[in-house]
């Protein structure tokens, strides 16, 4: 059993804790949020009252947050989590950041003798729950030994992308890709309905033909085919479109930084934003199909 320290408590945090808790890891948990605490100590949590709390007599601590500002803010300054560990913890920081500053903290924590991985997910809140999220890691091969064994508790592909950064730099990019495969699947099943297919019948023929991806069978945006997609529960999120929006902006800032041409990555993000500015921002990504229907 680990003492686990565990930071942001939302829709994939607090999953993600109540599966530690089942694997009988002790964990102490902080969020702004009360009502998150609440629910993560309904779980068996125990709660602390901010992040220099978190970080005492911890094997690990585990951050969820959702902006490079927030994991920042909760890693600097004399009341922040690099001033309050210890060197024997291991900090995994499961957010989605800029790469950038995720190598900024990687090389903050060094400095200060501190062990540190970036671990971002995929997976959405099903996979949260399910325990069955993808984890791509930055960071050492001898922390990234050490912290597996926890991340195993949370997630069924747990992949080492390799230095710091990498696991933000892997998890950038299939989300790119995410965003992209998601609009043409959108598109494909839109124009298939004008044309008088049965979106059953073309669901059947493309995910049998070399349109299949796993945007059309595992999380077909048209209500029906894919019992379990949010398309058949009024578009509530696994993940939201302001989570894909935000993703598809550190791509773009990524392929600035990198030199790289993402033509259809700029237009995918240009079409989430928007959607989020209809206001449609808390809808399922895949509810992009609304926009282009």
């Amino acid at each position: 059993m680990a003492n686990i320290g565990f930071i942001g408590l939302g829709h994939m945090g607090n999953p993600m804790t109540a599966n530690l808790i089942k694997h009988k890891h002790a964990v102490t948990v902080y969020d702004i949020s009360q009502e998150a605490m609440q629910r993560a100590v309904s779980h068996g949590a125990n709660f602390a009252s901010s992040p220099a709390d978190v970080a005492k007599d911890k094997d690990f601590v585990i951050m969820s947050l959702q902006t490079g500002e927030q994991v920042k803010s909760v890693c600097h300054g004399q009341a922040g989590l690099f001033a309050n560990i210890s060197p024997e913890t291991v900090i995994i920081d499961c957010s989605s950041i800029d790469i950038t500053d995720a190598r900024g903290l990687h090389q903050l924590a060094k400095a200060k003798g501190l062990a540190m991985l970036d671990a971002p997910v995929s997976g959405g809140v099903a996979g949260a729950e399910a325990a069955s999220l993808t984890i791509m890691v930055g960071g050492s091969e001898a922390i990234f030994g050490k912290a597996e064994p926890i991340l195993k508790c949370m997630g069924k592909n747990i992949i080492h992308a390799g230095p710091a950064g990498n696991g933000q730099a892997a998890k950038i990019c299939n989300n790119m890709l995410l965003g992209i495969s998601m609009i043409g699947v959108c598109e494909a099943m839109t124009l298939g309905q004008k044309l008088g297919l049965d979106p059953e019948v073309f669901f059947d023929i493309a995910s049998n033909s070399s349109g299949q991806c796993w945007s059309l069978t595992s999380y077909c945006p048209v209500p029906g085919p894919v019992p379990a997609a949010p398309s058949n529960n009024d578009y509530q999120p696994g993940f939201t479109a302001q989570m894909m929006l935000k993703d598809l902006m550190l791509s773009q800032e990524a392929s600035h930084s990198a030199k790289a041409d993402t033509p259809l990555g700029h237009l995918a993000t240009q079409l989430y934003h928007r959607f989020v500015d209809k206001g449609e921002g808390q809808l399922d990504f895949s509810a992009i199909i609304k926009m282009l229907d």
